[in-house]
């Protein structure tokens, strides 16, 4: 018996949601991941050339200012994504390809703090 290759569709980002306990009270951060279906339907990243994947973490040992989110492979991770935020997010990063300055907090390793995401 061998086991079946699984397969992901295409997508242009991964976008990785804390949602541990730690990260913001009341389940906020799940709740915020719990609407992005709808979120990223009504911008168009749902599916297509522009789809961003998600995927929930359950801690990124970075337990301040949530709930925070990590967008690969641009390596820009933000704070404070309220639903207004992400909003922002979704609009200006995974629509138009400009990050959010205001609401990033750190970049991945050898990228600028004013580098632009790798689509522009």
């Amino acid at each position: 018996m061998s086991t079946e290759k699984p397969k992901i569709g295409a997508y242009r980002r991964h976008l990785l949601v804390c949602t541990g306990p730690r990260c913001t009270q009341d389940n906020a951060s799940q709740a915020l991941f719990d609407s992005l279906g709808d979120k990223f339907k009504a911008a168009g990243v749902n599916d297509g050339e522009l789809r961003v994947k998600r995927s929930r973490v359950n801690c990124f040992a970075a337990c301040k200012g949530g709930p925070v989110m990590c967008v690969q492979p641009d390596g820009v991770w933000y704070y404070d994504v309220t639903s207004a935020n992400m909003d922002r997010i979704i609009e200006e990063h995974f629509v138009r390809g400009r990050v959010v300055e205001d609401l990033v907090f750190h970049r991945g390793p050898g990228l600028e703090a004013e580098a632009p995401c790798p689509s522009e």
